[in-house]
């Protein structure tokens, strides 16, 4: 199928190919959207972060609509193929279509997400013919790291109260629920001592580690929580043991799937491993259908100069060992949603503390503040500091949605099937928009696949598809 640029939707898309716009580096395609709604006499706003909300007055017979927000982010992931010579903050992307009618860049993410939504949103508001409410078009920034661009978002910038976001995919679906977030740092203070005793490391790996949003509720194992398992049972079983470092993790939304614990030990490497083996064995016995690679051993290595002292170890071990983590609750109302979790995805060693990193997700408010809650009393125990960031809210499943409901009809009448309605563990804007008053709130968006690779690629039938539905959506929505 050939790319189409006589499209309108298929024109804008291949524009903001042109234009760098990774998260942070949006100023670019901000403007760009910017100039176009000067080009076409719309009112607009561009905040201090870049986010930018394009305003346009409804169409005959829609003058007592009620408004209609639609909304896209600018920011894409950029990820190149090792070797590929690509600069994302100059260069354009190099876009193809392959043998299966998929439109591909060359050796680098696409950036379908979110540019087919912006793409969409530009052609509706140049498409005078295009029978519609009172719009208000929102573009954001930097929601590939965070949502950090909607979460600067007030208020006062909409008058809507229903919403079409675009950063949904799949043609036929739509999303129902999404998870708020937090993430939650421990900061464990440790004193140190001259070691004497030998120095081993403890090894947790092979296991198949997931995104802690899609993933959290497989009961995967953690590798961070495991090591500190088997460190803890190994000295309830008579070892005197002593903390050099525990580091393991690498983002702390994502199940970790490696973990190391350097400590000291008088005893030799054989007592530790007959304790170990039994230890490791019964784990793998409860890992066996999520982690069957599961692995655990302990190695001599070179000799420390410096342990933490037993108190400190112990701080840091049974903080660790009460934590909670992973799956928490389901919802009773969207069957298999998982509905609150935390995940201990990050601990690093630092001279004189360890730094642990959980992310916390829900979509009820209430249940990211108890697992908050919870935590602040066992870092009371402990004397762990504790910091909160990057807090965004969740979007809870509402059975009522008169917009739904209109996309549902629209599909069935112009694709012949029914309306896919899923609910995601993970988060997105919608949350966000949500608390901004969005009461009404849809996703929808065309197929693509492999997201933030570089082997992501867009279906163009049905970026054409989804384009007429969209379309066909803001019609109804007298």
């Amino acid at each position: 199928m050939e790319f189409d640029l006589s499209k309108r939707y298929c024109y804008y898309f291949n524009e903001i190919t042109k234009i760098p716009h990774g998260s942070y580096n949006e100023k670019q395609i901000s403007d760009f959207i910017v100039s176009f709604a000067v080009s076409k006499g719309l009112r607009y706003l561009q905040d201090e972060f870049n986010n930018v909300v394009i305003y346009k007055e409804p169409s005959e017979g829609y003058e007592n609509s009620t408004p209609l927000l639609i909304q896209a982010h600018m920011d894409m992931v950029c990820e190149a193929n090792k070797g590929t010579p690509h600069d994302f903050e100059r260069d354009p992307l190099k876009l193809y279509v392959d043998e299966e009618g998929w439109l591909n860049a060359e050796g680098t993410t696409l950036g379908a997400d979110d540019g087919t939504g912006v793409a969409y949103m530009l052609s509706i508001l140049e498409d005078d013919e295009l029978p519609h409410p009172p719009l208000e078009c929102c573009f954001t920034v930097q929601e590939e790291v965070g949502l950090l661009g909607s979460m600067k978002l007030k208020s006062e910038y909409f008058k809507s109260k229903r919403m079409i976001s675009l950063d949904g995919g799949g043609e036929v679906s739509t999303c129902i629920s999404s998870s708020g977030g937090t993430r939650l740092g421990s900061t464990i203070p440790c004193e140190t001592e001259p070691n004497d005793d030998p120095t081993y490391c403890l090894a947790v790996g092979g296991l198949l580690g997931g995104h802690s949003g899609g993933e959290i509720h497989k009961e995967k194992g953690n590798a961070i929580v495991l090591a500190v398992r088997i460190f803890k049972e190994m000295s309830i079983a008579g070892l005197d043991m002593n903390v050099v470092s525990i580091d393991g993790g690498l983002k702390e939304n994502a199940i970790p799937r490696e973990c190391e614990i350097v400590f000291t030990c008088p005893d030799p490497s054989e007592r530790i491993n007959e304790i170990l083996v039994p230890i490791v064995s019964a784990i793998a016995t409860e890992l066996e259908f999520s982690d069957p690679g599961f692995s655990a051993e302990v190695s001599e290595t070179v000799k420390a100069e410096k342990r933490f002292t037993s108190g400190s170890t112990q701080r840091v071990i049974n903080y660790l060992y009460l934590i909670p983590n992973g799956f928490q609750h389901r919802s009773m109302a969207v069957e298999g949603l998982t509905v609150t979790s935390l995940n201990l995805g990050i601990v690093r060693t630092a001279e004189d503390k360890v730094v642990a990193t959980d992310s916390l997700r829900s979509a009820i408010a209430s249940g990211t503040n108890d697992l908050i809650n919870k935590i602040r009393t066992l870092a009371g125990v402990y004397n762990v500091t504790i910091s909160i960031n990057s807090a965004y809210p969740g979007w809870n499943y509402s059975p009522v949605s008169e917009l739904r409901d209109k996309l549902a009809v629209v599909l069935k009448n112009e694709l012949g099937v029914e309306l896919k309605c899923q609910a995601t563990h993970g988060g997105n804007e919608c949350g966000i928009f949500n608390s901004l008053g969005l009461e009404d709130i849809v996703t929808y968006g065309p197929i693509s696949e492999h997201v933030h690779t570089p082997d992501e690629r867009l279906n163009l039938e049905s970026f054409d598809r989804s384009y007429k539905i969209l379309t066909g959506l803001v019609k109804e929505c007298k």
